[in-house]
């Protein structure tokens, strides 16, 4: 595993020590929604750090094409298998909404699908191996978040 990724993991790991979203209590629906925004991308960079530390050689963030709906959070080889990771990160301690697995919908599987037609297409592979990975993260307050790496989980 390279020494960096296993050195800037152990900071990001840190800073995510009291979890990942804000502490501040939200008041209005615009700046919920900004905060679960930051949350995410805390929780994707968390997780880029996390699979650069497991050997994933990362060569696309946030993958999209105009004028198709969706976003490949993470493309990246592990070993000669190319990955396309779905990050999907909560905060708090509800249960509500279930775990971060279940956002991974079969319509969200549908659709970043779709997403990694277009990926290869515009990259020309052609004989590559690949598979979708979910990489799931509970950020509870105060705590370290849990992490669960789903490997071909669709």
């Amino acid at each position: 595993m390279p020494l960096l990724a296993r050195l800037i993991f152990g900071l990001v790991n840190f800073a995510a020590r009291n979890g990942l979203a804000d502490s501040a209590p939200a008041e209005s629906a615009a700046s919920k929604k900004l905060r679960a925004r930051r949350t995410g991308i805390r929780g994707e960079t968390f997780a880029y750090w996390y699979l650069r530390r497991h050997g994933y050689i990362f060569v696309a963030r946030n993958f999209t094409v105009p004028g198709i709906k969706g976003e490949l959070d993470l493309v990246g080889y592990d070993g000669p298998v190319l990955a396309f990771v779905e990050v999907k990160t909560r905060a708090g301690e509800s249960k509500d909404f279930g775990t971060p697995e279940d956002a991974v919908t079969p319509h969200k599987q549908e659709i970043l699908t779709r997403m990694a037609r277009q990926f290869l297409l515009e990259r020309r592979l052609r004989d590559v191996e690949f598979r979708f990975d979910v990489l799931a993260i509970e950020s509870r307050p105060g705590r370290r978040p849990l992490v669960r790496l789903h490997k071909n989980a669709f």
